[in-house]
C-alpha cells in the first residue's frame, strides 16, 4: 500500500509498504480503518522544519484522522465495518499513575500516532477500537478536525475558564484557533494576539473575536490594559510554542490569573520568580485531550454549535501531498488548515 513518510527533516517521500494484517487476524480489541482524510497540524510542521520534541525520524506522520472501518476483529461494541470515526491518536497503557488517574493524555509511555508511532498517512492500518469516535452525521473532513479542536477543549477545561472573564490566546493558529473556539463556548470576552493580519482578520470574521491585537504594530500589554480597562486578561494561553512568546506570556495574566502553555519547544522557559509570586499566577501546562473531549466536540459539530468550515483552507490529494507540504509550511501561502484527501 502507498504510504507517506518524513525520511528527515526537510524530505517525504511517497512509499510502497506492506499492508496490514488480513482482518482475520485483528485482534478482538483492534479495528481495521481505511484512512480517508489527514488534517495537517503544527506538530506535523514543525516536524518537517527539524525542531519538534518527542520525534524520532523516519515516521509517517498524520494524527487528525478521518477513517472508515473496514473490519472489526470480534464484538468490539463502539464501532462495526462501515462508520467513519475520528480517530484518538493517543496510545496510553491504562495502568501508569496518569492513566488511573483519569489521564490518559499524559499516560507515562504515552506514544502518539504520528509522533512516537507511525501515523495515518498510509492507505490503511489497524488502531485500538477504543480510540475510534464515530459519528454517522458528521464528514470525513469534520472528523479530521475533532483531535484539532480537542486540544483547545482540553486547555480551556484545565484553566477553569468561567463566562465573562477575559481570555487571552496568544498564537492565532489552528491550535489557538481551537483553544477561542472553546474560550467562547465557555463564555469568555476573549481576545487574540498574533503578528499575521490574515490571521487576526480570520479570528474576528470567522469565529467573531471581539479583540484582536496585532503585536507587530502595537503594544501588546497597552492594548491589554485598554480591553480590560486596567485589570488585564485573568487567562492566559500561549498557542505558539515560541520560547521568546512563552517568556514575555508571564507579563500578561491579572493579578491571580492563570496562565496555561498548550504550545511546546524543545528547550527551557525562564521567568522572574518575583513577578510571578506577586502576581500569584498559576502555571499550567496542557496536553492533547482526553476521551471525553472528542465525544463532547462531536456533539458541538453535530448540534452546529462549532463551525469547522472556514478552518480548511488548503487542500491535496494523497498523490501530491508530498509535493504540496513544504508550500503549506510557509507563512506567505496562508494556510489556516490543509487537508490531505486519501
Amino acid at each position: 500500500m502507498k504510504a507517506i513518510r518524513l525520511e528527515e527533516p526537510g524530505r517525504l517521500a511517497l512509499l510502497s509498504i506492506e499492508g496490514p494484517p488480513v482482518a482475520a487476524s485483528i485482534q478482538p480489541d483492534e479495528a481495521l480503518v481505511r484512512v480517508r482524510r489527514i488534517g495537517i497540524c503544527g506538530t506535523d510542521l514543525h516536524a518537517f522544519k527539524g525542531n519538534q520534541p518527542f520525534f524520532n525520524y523516519p515516521r509517517i506522520l498524520g494524527h487528525e484522522l478521518g477513517v472508515e472501518v473496514v473490519a472489526v476483529g470480534g464484538s468490539t461494541g463502539n464501532v462495526k465495518p462501515g462508520d467513519r470515526c475520528s480517530v484518538e491518536p493517543y496510545l496510553n497503557c491504562g495502568r501508569c499513575i496518569a492513566c488511573r488517574r483519569g489521564k490518559p493524555n499524559c499516560c507515562v509511555t504515552l506514544q502518539v500516532l504520528g509522533v512516537h508511532t507511525d501515523g495515518g498517512m498510509r492507505e490503511a492500518f489497524i488502531v485500538p477500537s477504543r480510540k475510534l469516535h464515530p459519528s454517522e452525521r458528521l464528514t470525513l473532513d469534520q472528523l479530521a478536525l475533532v483531535e484539532t479542536l480537542g486540544i483547545g477543549c482540553h486547555a480551556v477545561d484545565r484553566a477553569r475558564v468561567e463566562a465573562g472573564e477575559f481570555t487571552l490566546v496568544i498564537g492565532a493558529g489552528p491550535i489557538g484557533l481551537a483553544v477561542m473556539q472553546f474560550a467562547i463556548e465557555a463564555g469568555a470576552q476573549a481576545i487574540v494576539l498574533d503578528i499575521n493580519p490574515k490571521r487576526l482578520e480570520f479570528c474576528r470574521e470567522q469565529l467573531g473575536v471581539p479583540h484582536v491585537i496585532n503585536a507587530a504594530r502595537e503594544d501588546p500589554l497597552e492594548a491589554l490594559r485598554q480591553i480590560t480597562s486596567g485589570d488585564l486578561p485573568t487567562v492566559v494561553f500561549d498557542a505558539t510554542g515560541n520560547p521568546q512568546s512563552m517568556r514575555g506570556a508571564f507579563d500578561y495574566p491579572a493579578h491571580g490569573g492563570r496562565l496555561v502553555f498548550v504550545g511546546l519547544f524543545p528547550g527551557e522557559v525562564t521567568f522572574n520568580d518575583p513577578n510571578f509570586h506577586r502576581r500569584e499566577l498559576t502555571l499550567l501546562a496542557s496536553r492533547n485531550a482526553r476521551p471525553e473531549d472528542f465525544t463532547r466536540i462531536i456533539s458541538l459539530v453535530e448540534n452546529g454549535r462549532i463551525d469547522t468550515v472556514p478552518w480548511i483552507t488548503h487542500r491535496a490529494s494523497f498523490a501530491d501531498a508530498v509535493t504540496e507540504f513544504p508550500r503549506w509550511t510557509q507563512p506567505e501561502t496562508g494556510v489556516i488548515k490543509a487537508m490531505v484527501e486519501a
